[in-house]
C-alpha cells in the first residue's frame, strides 16, 4: 500500500499546518457557517452518488450490459459466501491481528480489514446500479448493513486501535465505508451514521493533516481530505468538510524536495520514487472527484495555486502516455501487480489499464479548466482511445463504469478531433526520467542518481525491479510494440535483461535492500538537457550492490535514438552485458531477425555467440545500427514465471513468453569496455541497411570516460556528455555539464546546456563556430562574446536542478 512514516520526512510546504492554511480561503468561508442547510449536505450526497455510479450510459447497450452482469455475479458471490464471526466478515479474509505488536505480521491483516469494506461496496454498488440482476434486492442491502455493523463493532470502532499499515485504517477503510453511508445514508439509523463517523474521527483525526509531512503528503494527502469531506457529508458536520477542503492547499504548489509534483513536471512520491502512474494517478483522480464534488458549494476550491495542479496534465502526465498506455517506468510497483490471487474480479493490471483511469481523470479534471484547455485534452485523450489497437479502454473489463461511460461519450462524440501524439523532447531532471515523443513512435529512459531510487520494493511488490533504473530504454510505436510490456512481461520476463540496461549478471536476492530500502547509488552526474524537439541524456550508473560501473549516454534525434556507452568497469566475478533489446514475442510470436541482411533462425532455442555485425532487424519492431562494427549475442527463449513469483499477493499462475534478445557481452569483470548502437523504431530494413552503409550520417566525436559526444550533420546537431571539463570537437566546457546544439536553416543556432550533477558554481562554454549576435538568453547567462568564435559565460547552475539553459544565436 504505502511506506511507514519514517520512509517520508521532508517538507514540501515548510512548516505549514491545516489550522494555518484556514486562516483563508475555503476553510475561512466554510467556517463562517454555524452549519449548513441539510439540503445542502443531501446535494454533495447526490453529487458523491453520481461520481460512484455514473450517469449517462444505457444499462442494455455495451459495453455497460456486461459489467453490469459482472458486477451482479459478483456481489451475488460475496453475498453468498459472507459469514460474519468474530475477525472476519468473509473466511477468507480474516482480520483478526494475531499481534499488535508486530507490524510486519499485521500488515496483511489490516489489507483484509480493508478489502472487507471494499466486497461490501462492491455489494452497495450492485444493489444501486440497474442491470445488475440485485438491482434493490432486499436481501442484498440487508446484507449490507448487517456486514457494516459487523465490521463496526468487531474491528472499526472508535474503541479499537488500528493495527498493521496505517493505510488501511486511515485511508482504504473510510473510503468504502463512506461511500457506502453515501448509498445507504437514508436507510441507516442515525446512532448508525453516529457511530460511524466516530471511528472515522478516531483512525482519521484531524491531526492527519495538522502538518506536510510524512504520510501526508502528495497523493495521501488527497486521500485523506476526500476521507475528511465525506465524513462532513455523511454526517452533517461542515469543520470537517471546511477542514477537508482547506488541507489540499499545499498539494497544489510545487515542491521542491520530496513528495509532489516539481516544476519540471516531476512527480515523486515516497521520497525518492518516480510515480505519475501509480500516486500520481490516485492524485488526479481525488482531486478530480473533489473538486467536482465541491464546485459551487460552500467549500468550493479556490486556491489561486490550482491552476499549478490543472498545468500538470500536460506538463507531467501526457508526456508518459503513448496510444493509450502509461508507461511502466512511472508506475514503480504497479508494475508487479498481476493476478490477485485472493480476488478472482481483480484483473491483472497493465500500462494500458493504468492508463485507462487516467484517461478518465483528465476528463473528469477538465470539467473545472478553461475551455481551451478542455478542448485539448479531450482532443488528446480521443487521440489516445483511437490509437490503442493492442487494450482499448472501451473493451477493458476492470475499468469501472463510471470511466468508461465518460470515456465513450467522448469516443462518440463527433465534435471533438483527435489530436495527434506531438513531437516532443522532455527532461525530468528531478525524477530521472526522460520522454521523446514522435507521431509514429515513443522512447524514454529510465534512470537512478543519489535523488532517485534504482528501484522500490515494499509490501512485498516488485521483488526483481532491480535494474529498472539501470538505464532501462523502453520504446514503442504507433501500431508496434504496444504489448511490450502488457502481455505477462514481468512475470517471464529475465530481469537481468531489460531493454538497454548496462548490467552485471551478479545475483541479486528477491527484494534486495529489503522493505522501503530503496537503494540509491552514490552517483551524481545524472540529466541532459534539450530543446524540445531533441535531446542528450547522460547517466553515471553504479550497479545495484555491485562495483560495476559505466558512463552511458543517449541523444534522441527524429527516427532513431544513438546510444554510447563506455568506462564499464566491474570487479563483482560476473559477466556485464548491455541489453541492446529484448523483445516480449507473446505465446507464440517468431518474427524474423536478420543480421547484416542475413535470416536467422526462428527456432525456440536458437542462439547466437559474438556475431559481428554491422546492422540488425527485428521484423515489425526495429533496426539496429552499429556503426564500428560490434559482436553481439542473440537468443530465442521461452521463459515462463508467475505473478507471485514478483509479488507475494498475486496469483501462483505460471506464464509462459517467447522472448528475443540481442546484447553485447563485456566479458567477466570488464576495464573500460565499451558500446554503440542506433536505435531505430520501426525501420524497415531497407532503411535499416541504408542507415548503416551511409559512414558520413553519423559522426562519434568522443565516447571515452571524460566525455561522450557526437555529431549529425545532416540534422545540424552536435551533442555532447562532459563527465569533466575539456575540449569535444568545436566544443569547449570548463565544467562537468551536458551540451547540445542545433544548427537551424534559419541561420540561428539554438545552444542548450544542464548542469545533471548539480555541482557547477561557474562554467565557460566555447564554440569554435563564427556567431554574429545573441538573439535570446536566460538569466544564467552572465556574459558573452561573439565574432569568430563563442563563448558563453555561466553564472552558478547548481541551483537550477539539472534544468536546461537556452541560448539562441545568429550564425556570421
Amino acid at each position: 500500500m504505502t511506506t511507514p512514516c519514517s520512509r517520508r520526512l521532508f517538507l514540501a510546504a515548510s512548516g505549514t499546518t491545516a489550522l494555518a492554511l484556514g486562516l483563508t480561503g475555503t476553510l475561512a468561508a466554510g467556517s463562517s457557517r454555524a452549519a449548513a442547510p441539510d439540503d445542502e449536505f443531501a446535494e454533495l450526497r447526490a453529487k458523491w452518488r453520481t461520481l460512484i455510479l455514473g450517469e449517462g450510459f444505457g444499462p442494455t447497450a455495451e459495453p455497460f450490459k456486461s459489467k453490469l452482469a459482472a458486477l451482479g455475479t459478483q456481489a451475488a458471490d460475496l453475498l453468498a459466501t459472507m459469514a460474519p464471526k468474530p475477525g472476519s466478515l468473509w473466511p477468507d479474509l480474516d482480520y483478526a491481528d494475531p499481534d499488535p505488536n508486530q507490524d510486519t505480521e499485521s500488515y496483511g491483516y489490516s489489507a483484509r480489514m480493508q478489502d472487507s469494506f471494499n466486497q461490501l461496496r462492491t455489494m452497495a454498488e450492485a444493489y444501486h446500479q440497474p442491470g445488475t440482476g440485485l438491482t434493490g434486492d432486499e436481501k442484498l442491502k440487508q446484507a449490507v448493513l448487517t456486514g457494516l455493523d459487523h465490521l463496526h463493532e468487531d474491528v472499526y470502532h472508535a474503541s479499537k486501535e488500528p493495527f498493521g499499515n496505517w493505510y488501511n485504517f486511515q485511508i482504504g477503510a473510510p473510503q468504502a465505508l463512506l461511500d457506502i453511508a453515501v448509498l445507504f445514508h437514508d436507510d441507516l439509523t442515525a446512532g448508525q451514521i453516529d457511530g460511524y463517523c466516530a471511528a472515522v474521527d478516531h483512525f482519521l483525526p484531524d491531526s492527519a493533516v495538522e502538518e506536510y509531512t510524512g504520510t501526508s503528503t502528495g497523493a495521501n494527502r488527497v486521500d485523506l481530505c476526500r476521507g475528511l469531506v465525506l465524513r462532513g457529508i455523511v454526517g452533517g458536520t461542515p469543520e470537517k468538510i471546511a477542514l477537508g477542503s482547506s488541507a489540499l492547499t499545499p498539494v497544489f504548489p510545487y515542491v521542491t524536495e520530496g513528495d509532489g509534483f516539481y516544476d519540471d513536471g516531476s512527480f515523486i512520491q515516497h521520497t525518492n520514487v518516480p510515480y505519475i502512474g501509480g500516486y500520481g494517478s490516485v492524485l488526479h483522480d481525488g482531486l478530480g472527484r473533489l473538486f467536482t464534488l465541491l464546485r459551487d458549494s460552500s467549500w468550493q476550491v479556490d486556491t489561486p495555486d490550482r491552476q499549478l495542479f490543472l498545468d500538470t496534465v500536460e506538463s507531467a502526465v501526457a508526456p508518459f502516455i503513448h496510444n493509450g498506455l502509461m508507461m511502466d517506468n512511472v508506475s514503480s510497483r504497479g508494475i508487479s501487480r498481476g493476478l490477485i490471487a485472493s480476488d478472482p474480479y481483480r484483473l491483472a493490471q497493465d500500462d494500458h489499464t493504468r492508463a485507462h483511469s487516467i484517461m478518465s481523470s483528465i476528463l473528469l479534471v477538465g470539467q473545472g479548466a478553461s475551455a481551451e484547455e478542455q478542448a485539448r485534452w479531450a482532443a488528446m485523450v480521443k487521440g489516445w482511445l483511437q490509437r490503442d489497437t493492442y487494450g482499448p479502454a472501451l473493451e477493458n473489463p476492470k475499468l469501472n463504469l463510471v470511466a468508461t461511460a465518460r470515456l465513450k461519450a467522448l469516443y462518440d462524440d463527433d465534435a471533438v478531433k483527435a489530436a495527434p501524439e506531438p513531437v516532443e523532447h522532455r527532461v525530468f531532471a528531478q525524477m530521472d526520467r526522460v520522454t521523446h515523443r514522435r507521431r509514429d513512435w515513443t522512447g524514454s529512459v529510465s534512470m537512478a542518481s543519489e535523488r532517485i531510487t534504482h528501484y522500490e520494493f515494499g509490501n512485498q511488490e516488485h521483488a526483481r525491479g532491480w535494474h529498472t533504473g539501470s538505464g532501462w530504454l523502453s520504446w514503442w510505436g504507433d501500431d508496434h510494440g504496444l504489448g511490450q510490456y502488457s502481455d505477462a512481461y514481468w512475470p517471464t520476463v529475465d530481469p537481468y535483461r531489460l531493454p538497454g540496461i548496462t548490467v552485471s549478471r551478479k545475483e541479486l536476492p528477491d527484494g534486495f535492500g529489503g522493505d522501503w530500502g530503496n537503494p540509491v547509488p552514490d552517483t551524481r552526474w545524472v540529466g541532459g538537457t534539450g530543446d524540445g524537439e531533441f535531446g542528450t541524456t547522460g547517466q553515471h550508473l553504479q550497479g545495484v550492490d555491485s562495483t560495476m560501473h559505466a558512463r552511458k549516454s543517449w541523444f534522441w534525434l527524429d527516427d532513431c535514438v544513438v546510444c554510447l556507452g563506455s568506462d564499464i568497469t566491474s570487479s563483482d566475478g560476473a559477466a556485464v552485458e548491455t541489453v541492446i533489446d529484448n523483445r516480449n514475442l507473446g505465446e507464440s510470436g517468431a518474427p524474423s531477425l536478420t543480421l547484416d541482411g542475413r535470416p536467422q533462425p526462428t527456432t525456440q532455442g536458437w542462439k547466437a555467440s559474438g556475431k559481428k555485425v554491422r546492422w540488425a532487424r527485428i521484423a515489425g519492431h526495429a533496426g539496429y545500427v552499429f556503426p564500428r562494427g560490434a559482436r553481439i549475442d542473440a537468443v530465442r527463449e521461452e521463459r515462463t514465471g508467475a505473478w507471485q513469483d514478483i509479488n507475494a499477493g498475486s496469483s501462483p499462475e505460471k506464464f509462459t513468453r517467447r522472448y528475443l534478445t540481442l546484447w553485447q557481452d563485456h566479458g567477466t569483470d570488464p576495464e573500460g569496455a565499451g558500446y554503440a548502437y542506433i536505435l531505430m523504431p520501426g525501420a524497415s530494413e531497407l532503411r535499416t541497411a541504408a542507415r548503416a552503409l551511409d559512414r558520413r550520417w553519423l559522426e562519434i566525436l568522443a565516447d571515452g570516460a571524460e566525455q561522450h559526444g557526437i555529431r549529425v550533420p545532416s540534422l545540424g546537431f552536435t551533442g555532447i556528455n562532459f563527465w569533466r571539463a575539456g575540449s569535444v570537437g568545436k566544443v569547449t566546457a570548463t565544467a562537468p555539464v551536458s551540451v547540445q546544439i542545433r544548427e537551424r536553416r534559419d541561420g540561428t543556432a539554438v545552444l542548450c546546456v544542464s548542469d545533471p550533477s548539480r555541482t557547477v558554481d561557474g562554467l565557460t562554454l566555447t564554440w569554435k563556430q563564427p556567431v554574429k549576435s545573441v538573439v535570446s538568453k536566460p538569466t544564467s547567462l552572465t556574459e558573452f562574446t561573439t565574432g569568430d568564435s563563442l563563448t558563453l559565460t555561466f553564472g552558478k547552475l547548481s541551483d537550477s536542478k539539472g534544468a536546461t539553459h537556452k541560448v539562441v544565436v545568429r550564425r556570421s
